[in-house]
């Protein structure tokens, strides 16, 4: 009879439904799989951000005074606008560099473009074509070289970088322009009250995320992003998906940059410098795997709206801009710890050991 047991329970075993692989590499119940689903990062995320905000409030009242809450979500929106893109690269298992030239280099191009024909009908709207058309290529530029040419994501894109920084100094000698009109009426209009790029980049968000969870396109792409081998073995072609996310990021990125000149108004030709560091810890805090698979685009906005807010808590605090990298380098720990520990593998070893110490 025990030897009957014991096979029925191993047939059962067998089975079992294997549970679906998360792009952190868990299937099992429990933290790993809360972790992994879609309101794991978003509710931790989003409760963060609710103590931050909570705490801001008892140390600095003044950081969520109106006029600092105006002056924070305009920031908030154009990184999470930003942070979309970088997400869906880090969904491929990749890593883009590129995005301070970018920035940069998309606000240049419509300032300048739009300045030398100031007078010509439509100059506005072709100087946003050219700076979207220069961020297709670079970030098709990138795509090739990271799925064809197979260079590592990170030299590809630091030398993509290099080379938008050498057109940003061209175009424009290093000296600022304002932005036009038009652009910067919409970066720094409202509604009822609230940032118009607040709208955007949640509507942005929910497009997206429409597109890849909806979509056949989507999760083929969620599926190159966690196994390329095994997606490769079922047909599909993981060098268009890898493509696009380079493609689709460097759009974000353009257009975060056009709306942070709009919003300057006198923008920087080194304006996307501050934005890299964050795009990658906004990604990683909202449960985005650095080893690609699964992004949480909502979580991904949330985790903007949290780091801004936390850099406008260190500024109201008098803290240097020293301490401000400081705690965006310990958010990306923060986020690789947590999401990145494999809770399965955790539980397995502590079964295995208490049966050996038994």
């Amino acid at each position: 009879m025990p030897r009957i047991r014991r096979r029925t329970r191993h047939v059962e075993k067998l089975s079992d439904k294997p549970k679906p692989v998360t792009a952190l590499g868990e299937g099992a119940s429990g933290p790993s799989s809360w972790f992994a689903s879609a309101g794991g990062p978003t509710a931790g995320i989003a409760a963060a951000t609710l103590v931050l905000f909570v705490f801001g409030g008892l140390i600095a009242p003044q950081s969520l005074g109106t006029g600092a809450m105006s002056g924070m979500l305009p920031f908030a929106a154009i990184l999470a606008l930003i942070s979309l893109g970088q997400t869906m690269v880090i969904q491929q298992g990749g890593i883009d560099l590129s995005v301070p030239g970018m920035v940069s280099l998309s606000a240049v191009i419509v300032c300048y473009f739009a300045e030398s024909q100031p007078d010509a009908e439509g100059s506005v709207a072709l100087a946003l074509f050219y700076a979207f058309a220069a961020a297709a290529v670079a970030g098709l530029i990138s795509g090739l070289l990271v799925s064809k040419v197979r260079v590592a994501p990170i030299v590809a894109t630091i030398g993509m970088n290099a080379l938008l920084y050498g057109l940003n100094v061209k175009i424009s000698g290093g000296t600022p322009v304002s932005v036009p009109g038009s652009i910067a009426a919409f970066a720094n209009g409202k509604i009822f009250g609230i940032t118009q790029l607040a709208y955007l980049a949640v509507a942005m968000a929910i497009v997206v995320i429409f597109v890849v969870k909806a979509t056949t396109f989507g999760r083929n792409f969620e599926a190159v992003g966690a196994n390329i081998r095994a997606a490769r073995a079922a047909g599909i072609v993981a060098d268009r998906y890898q493509i696009a996310a380079y493609v689709g990021a460097s759009l974000f990125y353009a257009a975060g940059g056009i709306l942070l000149g709009g919003l300057m108004q006198l923008p920087s030709p080194q304006q996307g410098d501050n934005y890299l560091m964050p795009s990658i810890a906004a990604t990683v805090l909202g449960g985005t795997s650095l080893f690609g698979g699964k992004g949480n685009l909502a979580a991904t906005v949330i985790a903007a709206l949290f780091l801004t807010q936390l850099q406008q808590l260190v500024l109201t605090t008098g803290a240097s801009i020293g301490v401000q990298y400081l705690f965006q380098g310990a958010a990306i720990l923060v986020g690789v710890g947590i999401y990145g520990l494999n809770f399965r593998n955790l539980r397995r070893a502590i079964s295995l050991r208490n049966r050996s110490t038994a």
